[in-house]
């Protein structure tokens, strides 16, 4: 008799561990509050356009996420980079790129930080000594997540100016801190896997349709297709343990059998669901409440329709001023005149409690800083979409409170972004997490997940070799 796996959350990681255990042979039924799947990365209609909650990209160095796009079929609706190139704009007219040669790493960066213009010839050589400390770190050393990213760039001299104009101009988009508040754990694993470890890791791909479509959409069809149960507006209340093994999912006031559960939801709603003990944190049972330290770090996002063309570029970085990264995203949208910016703020604390109207008035001006072809342009519509929390807070100290996908009750997984995947809050750590919580619940269901996850990344879902 085929056994039932359950998974609440319909984000990334619970449409991983779905999927993963549906191609092992496993009965699934997947439980999700909102109307839609997809979690974080989804698209929402107004007047008639969908546009994206935000802009979330990849990298060439997120295999696990790609391998899920592949899955899915949804490929082909992204683009990736031949070549990471990356425009850089400023409010006073001076551009640059950050674009890497087909040279080794770390010498695929090194003809575009000669040429650099927001780095002196000493700020360039303190960029190299710095980028090659990074990649004599060890990953796996607890004590990197004793400190600041900003404290340790500090001991080589590292300018303000320099860090905002090379470290924070990545490390803030990907780990939603600035050097000063994030851990020197999640800002090593972000640069020496996307810029240092490899040529072309940092390669930039992104959606060519509305994140619904992308992901939401693609990956019902796919649970559909293997036999899924795909339960939407289902909100769960409760998970219990049952003394004879297995468990009950209350959802809706319905009340659901289950071999196994993956506990696919962020770590506030983990932490209310979660059964006594169940939690395991540094090798002990520990209160689930401790998942609160994790804290959160929001995102801001503002979409701005113009009437007329305002960008050459598909998408760029801002430096000396208030927008951090633009994208133009008309081709979204099929519009045949006008064009649609999305500005993507991460670390969003001074904005995100500012109204509507105030981020109008701070970032209007300042996009017609950056591009000067905004100004002659009439604003149609400005939409403003905010993520109060996006992601965990990467801050020094979190590393051990994100639990590894086993918990203490056996056929019981935990899986997102905010988990022990190794990487930051981002799409890749989310279906890495899915990958592990699928690897601890399938042998609850007699099933073997080697049969079914991938085997050509190492580490690929970091788990914990012995149980408590």
């Amino acid at each position: 008799m085929t056994r039932r796996l359950i998974v609440v959350g319909g984000g990334l990681a619970g449409i991983t561990a779905a999927l993963t255990a549906a191609d092992a042979g496993a009965h699934v039924t997947l439980l999700e509050g909102r109307p839609r799947l997809g979690g974080a990365t989804f698209s929402f209609r107004r007047d008639g356009r969908w546009l994206d909650n935000g802009q979330h990209v990849f990298l060439r160095c997120c295999t696990e996420y790609r391998r899920l796009l592949d899955r899915i079929g949804s490929t082909d609706k992204t683009v990736l980079q031949d070549r990471l190139d990356v425009p850089v704009l400023t409010p006073w007219g001076t551009t640059g790129r950050l674009k890497r040669t087909a040279l080794p790493s770390p010498l695929h960066l090194s003809a575009a930080l000669s040429r650099y213009p927001f780095l002196t010839l000493a700020g360039r050589a303190r960029v190299g000594v710095a980028a090659l400390a990074l990649k004599r770190l060890d990953l796996d050393d607890p004590r990197l997540d004793e400190t600041t990213f900003g404290a340790w760039l500090d001991r080589f001299g590292v300018t303000e100016r320099e860090r905002a104009a090379m470290w924070d101009l990545v490390g803030v988009a990907t780990l939603n801190l600035t050097a000063e508040h994030a851990s020197l754990a999640m800002a090593a694993k972000v640069f020496r896997t996307g810029l240092l470890d490899t040529n072309d890791g940092a390669d930039i791909g992104w959606s060519r349709v509305p994140l619904q479509e992308l992901h939401g959409d693609a990956a019902q069809r796919a649970l559909e297709d293997t036999k899924a149960e795909v339960r939407l507006r289902a909100r769960v209340s409760a998970l219990d343990t049952l003394p004879g093994g297995g468990f009950t999912v209350t959802a809706d006031g319905a009340t659901l059998d289950a071999d196994a559960v993956v506990l696919a939801v962020p770590h506030e709603d983990a932490a209310r669901l979660l059964p006594a003990g169940a939690l395991i944190l540094d090798g002990r049972p520990t209160d689930p409440t401790a998942l609160a330290g994790l804290g959160a770090s929001p995102i801001v996002n503002l979409h701005v329709l113009y009437d007329r063309p305002v960008f050459r570029e598909e998408f760029a970085a801002g430096l000396a001023s208030p927008v951090q990264w633009v994208f133009d995203r008309s081709a979204n949208l099929g519009l045949e005149r006008g064009r649609y910016l999305a500005v993507s703020l991460s670390a969003a604390d001074d904005e995100i409690d500012r109204t509507n109207h105030e981020l109008r008035e701070r970032y209007l001006p300042a996009l017609e800083r950056l591009l000067p072809a905004t100004r002659a342009a009439r604003v149609e519509e400005f939409v403003v979409t905010k993520e109060r929390t996006a992601t965990f807070r990467a801050a020094p100290g979190t590393g051990r409170l994100r639990p590894y996908a086993r918990t203490a009750v056996p056929g019981l997984a935990l899986a997102g972004a905010w988990t022990a995947t190794g990487w930051p809050a981002t799409m890749e750590s989310a279906v890495r997490s899915g990958l592990a919580a699928a690897q601890v619940a399938l042998p609850s269901l007699d099933l073997d997940p080697g049969r079914v996850l991938p085997t050509t990344t190492p580490g690929a879902f970091p788990e914990r070799t012995t149980t408590p």
